[in-house]
């Protein structure tokens, strides 16, 4: 079979398409046909050397968390899946064994970590972490669940968002940003997203975002957000001086959930405005399968369509991975083996 492989850490150019055996199962894992693999930040991240898993060690590195396809083989002790089953990968990865695998929520895993090897015609996985898709849910929008869209579903749900709330998204043509706008709309909550484009705002009004605001500086977002009203919460993917941004703006007793750090590692906040304003600041990474579950649930049943940019093939991974780098995209990009 052929894999996209990292062979350096150097951006899109360290991409190469090269040949490797096609697995075999092991018990309790299954052989997936890769119809469609989502990319995110996540790999990019790797593919740029920023990413404390994986170093030159670890070349060739074949990333991709985000997998959707067939079935093709089974390992021993499979029940769950069978050939010819289409199927969606939750890539979470956890021990199983800890207070918080046995008590949940599962992405608490105190071992979590996420499954590598969707950019390849061919992947093995987990059995027990597969999903099955309904023939309404293509195999390029069950990929582009997992990570984005599990991971804004997730941040809202801590957000405790309810119908009428009003959403805060710095950042709203991220994948993240796009899935969070979608997934409040689906929950009836109102949003309010930003951008450095215009035309990418006029893209997610199409989406269902109900205020865009154009810009990036903290102060002039600031003042406008506020204008339109304080948010109930705030779904933070960047980081950075958008976290203080986030508390800035939040009504009082608000919730802003973080899951990144696009923007930067390292924030400044007002600590009076916290506590006195009773606002909450909430750390989040990924979901969990049954939020996964939920999702497919709902592109079945035709209440949230995922937003897909653009998709490749194998043999221009590179080029994906360009189209990310270069902030082009409005949702999330796709490779199909």
């Amino acid at each position: 079979m052929r894999v996209a492989a990292f062979g350096e850490l150097t951006g899109p150019d360290g991409v190469t398409v090269v040949d490797r055996p096609t697995p075999d199962p092991d018990p309790g894992e299954a052989v997936v046909g890769v119809e469609a693999c989502a990319l995110n930040r996540h790999d990019l991240w790797i593919l740029e050397g920023d990413s404390a898993m994986v170093d030159a060690a670890d070349l060739p590195f074949v990333s991709g968390l985000d997998v959707a396809g067939v079935v093709e083989r089974v390992g021993d002790g499979v029940t769950g899946v069978e050939p010819g089953d289409r199927v969606v990968l939750c890539p979470n990865e956890t021990c199983g064994t800890c207070r918080f695998c046995r008590e949940g929520p599962e992405n608490l895993c105190e071992n979590f970590s996420l499954y590598h090897g969707g950019l390849a015609e061919s992947a093995r996985v987990d059995a027990d972490r597969l999903v099955s898709l309904p023939e309404s849910v293509s195999a390029a929008e069950a990929a582009a669940l997992p990570t984005a869209y599990v991971t804004a579903y997730h941040m809202l749900r801590r957000a405790d968002v309810s119908p009428a709330d009003s959403v805060f998204v710095p950042g709203a043509t991220g994948g993240v940003g796009v899935a969070s706008v979608q997934l409040a709309d689906v929950l009836g909550a109102r949003t309010v997203g930003t951008s450095s484009s215009a035309s990418k705002l006029d893209r997610l009004d199409e989406l269902g975002l109900d205020h865009a605001v154009e810009g990036t500086d903290p102060d002039e977002l600031r003042e406008a957000v506020v204008e339109i009203g304080r948010p109930d919460a705030v779904v933070n993917h960047l980081g950075g001086p958008y976290t203080g941004l986030g508390l800035d703006v939040l009504r009082r007793a608000g919730t802003m959930v973080v899951c990144g750090r696009t923007a930067g590692g390292t924030s400044e906040i007002n600590v009076p405005d916290l506590f006195l304003q009773q606002k909450r600041i909430v750390g989040s990474t990924m979901g969990t399968q049954t939020e996964l579950e939920r999702l497919v649930e709902l592109v079945a049943d035709g209440e949230l369509a995922p937003e897909i940019d653009e998709a490749f093939s194998l043999d221009s991974t590179g080029d994906a991975f360009a189209a990310m780098q270069n902030r082009e995209s409005v949702g999330k990009i796709l490779v199909t083996p």
